[in-house]
């Protein structure tokens, strides 16, 4: 027997219609997927504009090297900074003694020929002293620090008289650097023995002075 309908009492509500079971049971899950690749896609879109941003800084890396250096002699530490230098550098060097001074020697071979290169780091007590140093070493017929071959410290069989080489210099900080480079046998060849003068520059890192 089926019990008699009857219209809501004024002021109630009417039941909701129920939806018949299993009718949705797949979109929940179904969305919650969709929702989550989103999500990837969004966080993916994310990392490739950071990776990709044109305003960037790319990381810098040191260019390769083109000779390879041996160490011949020393590194040979002196505070004697006057006692090792001629001309005018050696004057300077009396009127403002350096804190330490540090030489050495390298091989090395360029376009099939044997170098070899003198590394002079100077530090001073003050980099306007160091700045005045390079600006001496780097004139004309002011003289220089002596190599360990000019001086006779070390005895290198038919080494080329490095103070008529190529000649390069650094400044930084209170530190100058200074390089000269020659080929053995009386070989020529300018443009090579500058790149060589040049690159022995950063062999002044593996001096110290004192």
């Amino acid at each position: 027997m089926v019990a008699p309908q009857y219209p809501p009492a004024r002021g109630d509500t009417a039941p909701l219609p129920r939806i018949p079971a299993g009718r949705n049971k797949t979109r929940g899950p179904l969305f919650k997927g969709l929702g989550l690749v989103a999500v990837a896609v969004v966080a993916g879109l994310v990392w490739w504009l950071i990776q990709h941003d044109s305003g960037a800084t790319p990381v810098a890396q040191a260019p390769a090297k083109e000779f390879t250096f041996t160490p011949a002699e020393g590194p040979v530490a002196s505070t004697d900074c006057a006692g090792k230098s001629t001309a005018s550098v050696k004057k300077y060097f009396s009127e403002h003694p350096c804190q330490g001074l540090s030489r050495a020697l390298y091989d090395t071979t360029a376009s099939g020929n044997k170098a070899l290169v003198s590394v002079v780091l100077v530090t001073m007590p003050t980099p306007a002293d160091a700045q005045q140093l390079k600006t001496i070493l780097d004139g004309d017929n002011t003289g220089n620090v002596n190599d360990l071959v000019r001086d006779g410290t070390a005895k290198i069989a038919d080494a080329p008289k490095l103070y008529t080489g190529k000649y390069a210099s650094r400044l930084t900080s209170n530190q100058v650097t200074v390089v000269l480079a020659g080929f053995f046998g009386d070989h020529k060849d300018d443009a090579t023995i500058g790149r060589v003068a040049n690159e022995a520059l950063d062999l002044s890192s593996q001096l110290r002075t004192g």
